[in-house]
């Protein structure tokens, strides 16, 4: 079968087209027929070896996957060939057919097409086990999400949204604080040439944000520390500006606040039984069309090394996925 390789760890723009042994089903497992990848920022740390998990040279990326069940190992009661589903495979994901822990996979209704069913995972089921596994977000509280344009952020911007929040957008230019803002975010405040801390009392009526969900860390996340409501909840989601932020602790004893890491992939491998739930309401709010995921800009296999690089770079709207 065919896959992208990764041989060696200096980047996306290296990662090589080449036939592969196709998977041997186990018990446990079933082998899925991939249709539809989706890309993260991630996948372009861990072409690097920067990631918080570092597969065995060669691997392939690719976290999330969609397709059809090809075949099912013993000991998997319920699922059956011809069945679409979709999964969160950490790594491994961008081959023609994948070997699945069975207790990952995700029956994908009809009314979602394999291309939106890739993109869910990662984004959406972050979002949901950060704002209400973790940031225990309650309607009518404010919400800020840095990188707000960006999957991730479109992601949180939508469940937020549906949980009852107010969303303040923070993003780095004003196309991208429009793309938010078409995601239903209620105002937007541009980053870098912003002072965050101000800006976010100001439009909070001094109270500041009840919840920062921070994908991008660097020199956004101290100021949005200092602008938490009493209480407030600061949400690590990811380091996509590169840079690890240092927090003075001082400023948590004052606000009575709290930091949380959203570590969602090893939430899902400490308890699938609960992404599976927080994925099955999500499918279920784009099948009856209450959930509108923007449309994932596509590409095909042999043009993923190019996909990661515009995510590498931050040069994207919403969500990419690869096509089989």
């Amino acid at each position: 079968m065919r896959a992208m390789v990764c041989k060696r760890l200096d980047g996306p723009e290296h990662l090589e087209l080449r036939d592969v042994p196709e998977p041997v089903v186990a018990a446990g497992h079933v082998i899925v027929r991939v249709k539809a990848v989706g890309l993260n920022f991630a996948d372009t740390l861990i072409t690097r070896g920067k990631y918080q998990f570092k597969p065995e040279l060669p691997f392939s990326p690719g976290a999330e996957i969609a397709g059809v069940i090809e075949c099912v190992g013993a000991g998997v009661p319920g699922w059956s060939a011809g069945q679409r589903v979709m999964a969160y495979v950490n790594w491994g994901g961008a081959c023609e057919k994948v070997l699945v822990d069975a207790r990952a996979v995700v029956a994908v209704p009809d009314a979602v097409p394999d291309v939106v069913a890739a993109g869910l995972s990662v984004t959406y089921g972050t979002a949901m086990h950060g704002l209400i596994e973790r940031g225990r977000l309650a309607a009518g509280e404010t919400v800020v999400v840095t990188g707000a344009a960006g999957g991730a952020g479109q992601a949180a911007i939508d469940i937020a949204k549906r949980l009852g929040a107010r969303v303040i957008a923070v993003a780095s230019s004003r196309e991208k604080l429009e793309a938010a803002a078409a995601r239903g975010a209620d105002d937007g405040i541009l980053f870098p040439g912003t002072d965050l801390k101000e800006t976010v009392k100001a439009k909070t009526g001094g109270n500041g944000a009840d919840i920062v969900y921070d994908c991008v860390g660097g020199e956004a996340t101290e100021p949005l520390v200092r602008a938490l409501a009493w209480r407030g909840r600061l949400l690590v989601v990811g380091f996509a500006a590169g840079e690890i932020p240092k927090i003075p602790l001082n400023l948590l004893l004052l606000k009575g606040a709290e930091i949380s890491g959203v570590f969602w992939g090893e939430a899902v491998k400490r308890d699938p039984a609960t992404h599976a739930r927080s994925m099955e309401q999500v499918l279920g709010w784009v099948a009856n069309d209450t959930l509108h995921p923007s449309q994932p800009t596509t590409f095909a296999m042999a043009q993923m090394s190019e996909a990661l690089g515009l995510l590498e770079r931050r040069a994207v709207h919403g969500k990419l996925v690869v096509t089989l």
